[in-house]
């Protein structure tokens, strides 16, 4: 196996310099309102104010004068400040959602704040003693919840019916760790609450087997797809859908319930299994049949691995607020989860944990680099762990880990990798004691980053691991083809690796 030759301390710094001024030029705040409500993914009119959102929870016109204090008279006559509908069905012109503090973008076309993205986010502010913009992040997450109803796969419009994985708890504890503030740890609990009961009550919990599914609400196609994500011809994604459709054989599901071949219309099932795939954060990609439209039949081994973790984070909590008889409770139902993880996630056979499909009760035979989340997450057991990596020369890549074993044309199948799995992978080894590999392909990422940083003087979003390179438009069918730059999450993922290497930041 092919060693990569071994980081020059000038090269690290470099990468980190340029990361230290990355996360300025990613941060929104009230002073880029008109920059952050700026949307490509939209059709505009010129000439017309972009909309931003204010929860009617809140005092709209007291925020207005904020607002007005902060920006421009030019900026403010170029926005439009609405309260939102009680009924996301009302809105009839999307628009951005109001955030009170700063927060960091992905980048790119992403110019908005993420779920998940921003767990990873705010390890790399958090290395990078950006201690104030970290707290912020958080607090954002915290709001949306309380405002908006749940964390938001970003904060427009046309996201507020579909969330995104819940790592809200480990951002709530890696920022504690920090602070140690008692006082501001307790005020998160009933948040923390309730966005856990938004996964365990139906339509996300499936009652029969007691594990959660993702689940996006709203009809029709996705707006920001429909829109933005066309290829040279003009056609969107879901034209490039139904061409696949029409041209091949599918026998990963009854093709008939997302797909109309009479009428050549894809159906509202495939549209709410879309919403939904956006929703898992994993878009796009085969693991649940061609473009995952049978996402909403499975209980994910991501999802379900981040919930154990949101009930022995709520466990923590009570443990350090002093609450010894819920943080039991919170202890047991994750003990609980473990055993159905293990009952219909982990498969002995394939040696990896797998998808559950609940109306046929058999896992999806789909390698997928979530394997790994149990063991990040301590939910393996040591000979669960072992069988893993005994199968991680299905994944190891020349730079990294493999998002998956199927080259699907999707940007979450191979070759691709993306920094999060990397992490997750590279923690999940390290915790069960398997440091060489941890160490080996941690070595692997950084050379593929830094190499890529070198020649093209930026951090994209995704690399093609198997060819080790930041240049993958062309192998990528469907979707978006664009590799975004910034980039939020490899920042954060970089940083946290160099710092477990040893090379302390």
């Amino acid at each position: 196996m092919t060693i990569p030759p071994a980081l020059t301390t000038a090269q690290i710094d470099a990468v980190r310099v340029h990361i230290k001024k990355t996360w300025k030029t990613l941060t929104r705040s009230h002073e880029h309102l008109l920059q952050s409500a700026k949307d490509t993914k939209l059709d505009h009119k010129s000439n017309t104010p972009w909309i931003v959102y204010i929860s009617p929870s809140e005092d709209c016109p007291n925020i207005q004068t904020v607002l007005e204090r902060s920006l421009s008279s030019k900026d403010m006559q170029q926005l439009e400040i609405r309260t939102l509908p009680p009924e996301v069905e009302a809105i009839k012109e999307h628009g951005l959602l109001y955030l009170p503090g700063p927060y960091v973008v992905p980048g790119g076309r992403f110019n908005e704040m993420y779920g998940w993205d921003s767990y990873f986010i705010l390890l790399g502010l958090l290395r990078d003693q950006e201690l104030e913009l970290a707290q912020s992040q958080v607090e954002q997450m915290l709001y949306q919840v309380q405002h908006y109803g749940t964390i938001l796969n970003s904060n427009r419009t046309y996201m507020l019916s579909r969330s995104q994985p819940p790592v809200l708890s480990m951002m709530v504890l890696a920022l504690f760790q920090h602070t140690q503030d008692e006082e501001w740890l307790k005020s998160t609990v009933p948040i923390l609450e309730q966005f856990y009961y938004y996964w365990v009550v139906p339509p996300h919990l499936n009652a029969p087997i007691g594990l959660s599914r993702f689940y996006a609400f709203g009809e029709g196609p996705a707006p920001e797809v429909l829109f933005s994500e066309r290829d040279e011809e003009g056609k969107s994604h879901y034209d490039r859908v139904k061409e696949y459709y029409k041209t091949f054989e599918i026998e990963d599901y009854d093709v008939s319930l997302y797909y109309n071949r009479e009428n050549d219309e894809l159906t509202n099932l495939f549209y709410r299994g879309d919403r939904t795939m956006r929703e898992s954060g994993f878009d796009i990609t085969n693991r649940f049949g061609p473009f995952s439209a049978d996402i909403l039949h499975y209980a994910p081994v991501c999802l379900n691995s981040l919930l154990y973790q949101v009930e022995q984070d709520l466990g923590q909590i009570n443990d350090i607020l002093g609450n010894t008889e819920l943080e039991k409770q919170w202890r047991d139902r994750a003990n609980i989860r473990r055993d159905r993880i293990d009952k219909c996630l982990w498969d002995e056979e394939q040696g990896l944990y797998l998808d559950y499909h609940f109306q046929s009760g058999k896992r999806r035979g789909y390698e997928f680099a979530t394997t790994f989340y149990p063991l990040w997450l301590g939910i393996a057991s040591q000979a669960q762990a072992q069988r893993v990596v005994e199968n991680l020369s299905l994944f190891e890549a020349p730079g990294g880990i493999l998002t998956s074993t199927h080259v699907t044309g999707n940007q979450w199948d191979a070759p691709f990798g993306w920094a999060p799995l990397t992490l997750i992978a590279v923690q999940g080894l390290h915790r069960y004691g398997y440091h060489t590999e941890g160490d080996r392909i941690t070595n692997k990422f950084l050379a593929m980053v830094i190499k890529e940083f070198e020649r093209h003087n930026t951090l994209v979003e995704k690399y093609d691991v198997e060819r080790c390179s930041a240049n993958v438009s062309d192998e990528i069918s469907f979707g978006y083809s664009s590799n975004e730059v910034g980039f939020g999450w490899t920042n954060g993922v970089i940083l946290e690796l160099l710092a477990a290497d040893g090379k302390k930041v």
